[in-house]
């Protein structure tokens, strides 16, 4: 089914879409929650750091790049739940797959707020 609207109206559409993914993020994914929280907390704390702004940036944009690898692995999830609970080894594989790539970003989240506060306090 093709979206005919064009324009500020396919603004308006995509912008709902948008919501009912996060509602949806919210409602059905734990995981998503206990990082929206993080995220937030994370956000304040680097609002309030005397840094730079692009070290403010990058402490805000990791924890960003965090909640969007979480939405994508949860729509992987979703997909792959929605086919069949028999299990498949491609099925297996795909959730696996979206929860490494959550891991690595945490990793990486990690790293970066690592650096930007050992710069700061040292």
């Amino acid at each position: 089914m093709a979206n005919k609207a064009t324009g500020l109206a396919r603004i308006i559409k995509a912008a709902g879409y948008s919501y009912k993914g996060l509602t949806a993020a919210w409602q059905n994914e734990a995981a998503f929650r206990q990082e929206s929280v993080a995220a937030v907390v994370a956000i304040i704390l680097a609002i309030w750091l005397d840094v730079g702004a692009i070290a403010r940036i990058l402490l805000i944009g990791s924890v960003l790049l965090v909640m969007i690898i979480e939405l994508l692995n949860s729509a992987i999830e979703a997909v792959v739940d929605r086919v069949g609970t028999d299990y498949h080894e491609l099925s297996g594989r795909a959730k696996d797959m979206g929860s490494a790539a959550v891991s690595l970003t945490i990793v990486l989240a990690l790293l970066v707020w690592g650096s930007v506060l050992w710069q700061h306090f040292s």
